[in-house]
């Protein structure tokens, strides 16, 4: 049975209280893992490691960090076996299906965009961007000002499950290439997945103590979070996850007055406009909706058509879903693994439940439920598609993280747009439509920290990565300016000063 262990100044250890706790396989329901669960007094020296790392690596080139994810990336991508006897693609691949249920396509996407990852962000890393700048004083006349750009210490990062590897790596690598240390906690749900990151850093050089990984039991993880984040050496966090749980780290958080980056949930609306190219829309709208089983934040849950092209739209959509089927996926040649499943199971019975419940509490409301059955196989549930939602209801207010795809006709663009920005979240968005200027147009007028024109909305670009507007969605970014400090070093002039007491 495989076993994570936490991995504290580059060392591999048990609990030091001993605790362990199981993963349980969403697909095949049976423990595929078993993971230490981090003491308090495993999370404080992890917190003792990284602020006594940060005191070189600070310091450290900046050429030097860049060598280290380049070299992770070669590592990556490389079709040998690591120093550990094995190849990464195959260990996340099948880490990922196991712990998460994830088909191929998701499970293929965690290997490719970690090297793409790898290497856009190393380029990130170049003296304009992490300098500073000097210039003479405004004030003093013959004074001189510096303005460093400064790693801030120890940052708390912690990323989810559904898709382990890269949102682990996106949590910490900008925080690290800006000379960070970093105490990073896993998922209860995947921490096998995730720490192969340890793995993957100590084979490509990182010093001892920059990277610190934990993983806790979900019946511990909420008091560890707290004492991590009260602990003064820890000077931000960073939070990507639910917006349920976002809120928890962000007052808690607060108490401190410590900063965060908080990438939340997303309720991603679609706008097609009468002159969209029907076929490509719904294309790029049922793998938004679908893909991982709707569990993206980025995920296509809302689709606004103007009502001349809504028919069709909704009728091609309709006929593009009833191809998709769900269930337990292998591609390991499992037993019970049926090969015409396209999508994977949900990560809990309790998720499944919860999209079920807003499935039926929508239909009760007056939604016509025109694909789906209503029903689930424990953590497996069919798409579903919906009609005539309204607006202010649970499931056209709140983030499903299931195969549901809401549609809603609008009778003016102005309209379509209104309803698009009637939701708490603002993480991202796409726009359908032959008109490029139009497009330019409607895009700005929707309230979205990413609007895809002609595209999915499951897309960002590494340099910028995904952030919410506030609200549900959060705030902050993965980037140089959110994980350094701006310091200004004023030097006076050597002629007298003028000081009023002594005049």
């Amino acid at each position: 049975m495989p076993f994570t262990s936490l991995y504290i100044n580059g060392i591999r250890l048990p609990s030091s209280s001993g605790e362990t706790f199981e993963i349980i396989s969403p697909s095949t329901h049976q423990v595929v893992g078993i993971s230490a669960s981090a003491s308090s007094e495993d999370c404080q020296n992890a917190i003792l490691a990284a602020e006594n790392a940060f005191k070189t690596w600070e310091h450290t080139l900046i050429s030097e960090r860049r060598s280290i994810f380049l070299r992770a990336a070669e590592l990556l991508q490389s079709e040998d076996k690591s120093q550990r006897g094995k190849m990464y693609k195959d260990e996340i691949k099948r880490a990922v299906e196991e712990e998460t249920g994830a088909a191929p396509a998701m499970t293929n996407f965690n290997w490719v965009a970690s090297i793409g990852l790898l290497k856009d962000l190393a380029s990130l890393g170049n003296v304009g961007e992490l300098g500073g700048m000097n210039f003479p004083s405004e004030k003093t006349r013959g004074g001189s000002v510096v303005v460093e750009r400064r790693a801030m210490g120890v940052i708390f990062a912690i990323a989810p499950w559904n898709s382990p590897v890269n949102l682990t790596l996106r949590a910490v690598l900008i925080p690290i290439l800006c000379g960070n240390t970093v105490i990073f906690r896993s998922s209860e749900q995947s921490p096998r997945s995730q720490a192969i990151i340890c793995d993957l850093f100590e084979e490509a050089g990182l010093p001892a103590g920059v990277f610190n990984f934990i993983s806790t039991s979900r019946e511990n993880a909420p008091r560890l979070t707290a004492e991590i984040i009260a602990n003064p050496l820890v000077r931000k966090i960073n939070f990507t996850g639910s917006d349920r749980v976002g809120r928890a780290i962000a007052m808690e958080s607060a108490k401190y007055l410590k900063p965060c980056v908080l990438e939340l949930g997303g309720k991603a609306p679609v706008v097609v406009l009468n002159d969209a190219n029907v076929t490509e829309a719904a294309k790029g709208i049922v793998h938004g909706a679908l893909l991982h089983s709707g569990q993206i934040c980025m995920s296509t849950e809302r689709v606004i058509a103007q009502r001349e092209i809504f028919q069709v739209l909704r009728d091609k959509i309709c006929e593009l879903v009833r191809s998709i089927k769900a269930g337990r996926i292998s591609s390991h040649n499992q037993t019970g693994a049926d090969p015409d499943n396209k999508l994977g199971p949900l990560f809990s019975e309790s998720s499944a439940q919860y999209v079920l419940d807003m499935l039926h509490e929508a239909k009760e409301a007056g939604a016509s439920v025109l694909l789906g059955d209503l029903t689930r196989e424990r953590t497996v549930i069919q798409p579903h598609v919906l009609t005539d939602v309204k607006p202010g209801s649970r499931i056209w207010d709140q983030e499903t993280f299931g195969p549901v795809i809401i549609l809603k006709a609008a009778d003016s663009i102005n309209e379509a747009v209104e309803l698009a920005n009637a939701s708490s979240y603002s993480l991202t968005a796409a726009l359908w439509t032959s008109n490029l200027y139009a497009a330019k147009d409607v895009a700005s007028r929707i309230r979205s920290g990413y609007v895809n024109i002609n595209g999915s909305s499951i897309y960002s670009e590494s340099a910028y990565g995904l952030f919410g507007l506030g609200g549900s969605s959060g705030y902050g970014r993965f980037s140089i300016n959110d994980f350094t400090d701006l310091r200004v070093i004023v030097t006076h002039p050597q002629t007298p000063a003028s000081y009023p007491f002594f005049e």
